[in-house]
Formats: C-alpha cells, structure tokens, sequence
C-alpha cells in the first residue's frame, strides 16, 4: 500500500495562508518524502513562500485561483459560490483521482458541505461524521462526532462507530480497535434511547472488525479506554472545547505557580526537563486535524489558526489515511454491517432470530 501520494491543499485556507500552509507541507515532506502536493490559490502568493522550500516545490504544483473562501461565509453561499475556489478545487481533485487526499485550514461548514456535494457519502452512511485525534494517558484515541452532526440516531452511532474503527486502523495500525458509546453512566439503563438502542446494536452484531466495550463515560476518554470514543456531535463538540479549554487552564495554571516565588522559580529550573515533556504532550498542534468520515474521499480539516507544526500534523494525518486504504475498507465494513441488519430484521420463526434481533428491528 505504501508509495507516492498527492495531496491537495487550500492554500489560502485559514487565518494565515500560504505563509503558513506552505511551511507545513514542507515539515511534512521531511517525515514522508513520497508525498507529492497541488496547491490550489492565488499563484503569486504560493511562489513567494514556496520558492524558500526548494525540497517542496520540487515536488509540488500550482493551480491558480483567485476565488477564495471566507471564514465567515454561510455553508450555503459557499455551495452557490464556491466553484472553482481554492476550496472546492482540492475536493474535486480527489473525486477524479488527481490527488489521494484533500486537506484545508478554511471555514469548516463550508468544507463539509462541499465535501458532501463533490465527494458523497458512502453507500448505506446516511450523515458524514467528523473524527478527532485526543491525547491520552496511554497514547491517542479518536473521538467522533465533534461537531458535524447535532444528533445522531442508534443507526448513524453504529456506523460511526465502523468509521471510528476503520480510522483506528489506518492511524492506530491495530487490526480489532476497542469502541465505546460515550454516556452520563456504564450501566445499561443509562443514557437516551438513541443511544442505548445503539448500545443493543453493537452488541448484538456479529463479526464486526471492532472490539466493542459498551459505554465509556467523559473521564474515561483522557484515561485511554478505548481506541475509539463514539458521540452525537453535538456534545462531542462540547467535550472537544472543553478539554482544548481545560488543557489550557492547566498551562496557565502551571506557569503562575512556577513564578510565585523564588523556591518555585529554582523548582520550575530543575525540572524544565520534565516540564518540555508534558507541554509536547498538551500540544494540540500535534493532533491537528478533523476527518470528515463516511465520504468516497479523503478530506481533512485543519485547526485554522494553527502554525506550521499544527498544520504538518494534518498534513501526515492525511497521508495515513490515503496510505491505509481506508475508503475501500470502510465500504466494506458499513456494507457488511448493514447486511447483517438486513438479515436481522427480515422475517423469520422465533427459532430463527438471533439474539438481540427485536432490538434491531426497533432502530
């Protein structure tokens, strides 16, 4: 599977541009020298950065354009408006077989409706989902939905968390990723209907490539529990800002406290060691990058305020996914899974159902 990919880029996504985007396609190329780039926006702009990374315009081309997505511009405009934008141009890219995968700092509704449009969801996924990489006591996990969808029926929760799974797989390298449903508790009377039904789903499938643990609560996602966390967007949303915003007050609260005095200003020296450690590991820019899931193509979302670090880190997430066959695979899990859905919910003497059938048939 490994060899050449071409990724697409919107270079003029973000709140900094190719200033910033084209330095990240550079720190990205030195981890996976096989990478080849498109970059779509005003050429001009592009040249002048790219001219200081020889390595990368070795192995990179400009598509001119001077349409340019907002960040504050409604999805709908952005659909009526968007052709042939610096956005919408790395999409089809992909839909043609031009590049392996498509990857923006931009308006993030806009990118997700256009990516719907010009990609399409794959066969049997009724809505698309957005995936997170979230650090972890033991290493990263993935969370999904954070923020495509405001929620989700027991159906759409199973299939992301066949999404969630195939991701863990081309990120992870783990063959059978351990999946839990996000809920206020473990037991299975708790958490709404949508979610227990899901709960009943997943558990009474067969043969499915994913390890399922049940219900995982919000403490849990940080301990590492499962490879794959799955929630309606909504709240994963919500759980996604807050734990961006608590890592942050943690940083703050650290360095007031190494400067209240003079014993805690000679500690803070002694253990900068220590200390250079944990900021890599609450660095966000490492695990930069949402992946619209459930789509025939690649798309990746970048923090649009991120630097140049932040940005490669989206740019690898990218290149992984193409590496890893992901769609193909995928296809073939949501295809397997709804057969056995199928089957479950067609006639059949009581004899003959399978355990936990009535529960499917509800969904």
């Amino acid at each position: 599977m490994a060899g050449p990919k071409t990724i697409a880029i919107d270079a003029m996504g973000g709140d900094h541009g190719p200033e910033v985007l084209v330095p990240g396609a550079a720190l990205s190329l030195e981890r996976q020298p096989s990478l080849n780039f498109i970059f779509y926006g005003q050429q001009t702009r592009i040249e002048a950065v790219l001219k200081d990374h020889p390595a990368l315009a070795a192995k990179s081309r400009i598509v001119h354009t001077d349409r340019i997505i907002s960040m504050d511009e409604k999805p709908s405009q952005a659909l009526r408006h968007g052709k042939g934008s610096s956005m919408w141009m790395p999409l089809e890219a992909v839909k043609v077989g031009e590049a392996d995968a498509a990857v923006s700092a931009g308006n993030t509704g806009a990118l997700m409706a256009m990516a719907k449009l010009i990609l399409r969801p794959i066969a049997g996924i009724e809505r698309p989902a957005i995936a997170a990489l979230w650090p972890t006591i033991s290493a990263e996990c993935i969370v999904l939905d954070v923020g495509a969808n405001i929620g989700a029926t027991a159906s759409q929760l199973s299939d992301f968390s066949l999404m969630g799974a195939a991701m863990a797989r081309a990120v992870f390298h783990v063959e059978r990723p351990s999946v839990g449903l996000l809920n206020v508790g473990t037991e299975d009377m708790k958490g709404n209907e949508d979610v227990k039904a899901a709960h009943a789903l997943l558990k009474s499938a067969v043969a499915l490539p994913l390890d399922y643990k049940g219900f995982v609560e919000g403490d849990q996602i940080g301990k590492g529990a499962v490879d794959v966390v799955v929630v309606e967007g909504f709240a994963g949303n919500i759980a996604l800002k807050t734990a961006e915003g608590t890592a942050r007050q943690i940083g703050a609260y650290l360095r007031a406290a190494m400067k209240s005095s003079i014993i805690s200003k000679v500690g803070a020296f002694l253990a900068q060691g220590g200390f250079r450690v944990l900021r890599e590991k609450m660095d966000p820019r490492r695990v930069n990058g949402g992946t619209f899931l459930g789509l025939n193509g690649i798309a990746v979302k970048s923090h649009g305020g991120t630097d140049a670090f932040g940005f490669a880190s989206a740019v690898d997430l990218a290149y992984e996914m193409a590496d890893s066959g992901l769609i193909a695979r995928l296809t073939a899990d949501i295809n397997g899974f709804h057969q056995q859905l199928s089957v479950a919910s067609s006639p059949s003497s009581p004899s003959e159902q399978p355990a936990g059938s009535a529960e499917l048939r509800k969904v």
